[in-house]
């Protein structure tokens, strides 16, 4: 079975797909596939290059992920441009390896990928699973993981589609509020439900 994992900034979407790792799913990762078809010598790489310039690349030939964030970040017109170039090749990256995981036959292969929603692409990982946590622990997981001031994480979360609304659209919600047993408990329960059918 194919599900897609999604959530909000900080609300522990990598927890929750490890967690589903230990219990035996494969899990694709999108942000993984996002760096990896910008890695050197990528066709990905050399288009952000002819799209911005030899300065998104940092002195070992790498794609230099601040000098692009700051080139994008507040403009709708460089981010659309990005997305242009990068979304098609993470979409096939991403259906390829999807496709291998499939073919070897694991109990569940997880797409885990932050804008699922927004990219328009829930639809095609049903079930959806979406991970959520209140606002106030967003904001704490924030500044304590990015070294971000409180007033910088609220913006950060602001700029995001809200959690809420991602969760109105979810099969099934992961409640990462709480500490990691009762998360885990959730996925238990989770995974007896779409593995084993079991909905005790």
């Amino acid at each position: 079975m194919l599900v897609g994992l999604t959530g909000g900034i900080a609300c522990g979407k990598s927890t929750v797909a490890r967690l589903l790792a230990e219990r035996g799913a494969v899990v694709i990762d999108a942000d993984r596939i996002a760096r990896d078809v910008v890695e050197p010598g990528t066709d990905g790489l050399a288009a952000v290059v002819a799209a911005f310039g030899d300065g998104m690349l940092d002195a070992d030939g790498r794609l230099d992920r601040a000098a692009l964030g700051a080139r994008v970040f507040g403009d709708a017109e460089a981010r659309r441009r990005l997305e242009a170039l990068l979304h098609p090749r993470i979409a096939a990256e991403s259906l390829r390896r999807i496709q291998q995981a499939l073919a070897d036959g694991p109990p569940l292969v997880v797409y885990d990928a932050a804008l699922l929603v927004e990219a328009g692409r829930a639809d095609a990982f049903r079930p959806l699973i979406v991970v959520t946590a209140p606002a106030a622990t967003q904001v704490a997981r924030l500044v304590a993981r990015d070294g971000l001031a409180p007033a910088e994480a609220e913006q950060r979360i602001a700029a995001q589609m809200p959690v809420a609304q991602k969760a109105a659209l979810a099969d099934h919600v992961i409640d990462n509020g709480g500490d990691l047993s009762d998360t885990a408990r959730q996925v238990d329960a989770l995974w007896r439900r779409l593995v084993t059918h079991d909905a005790r």
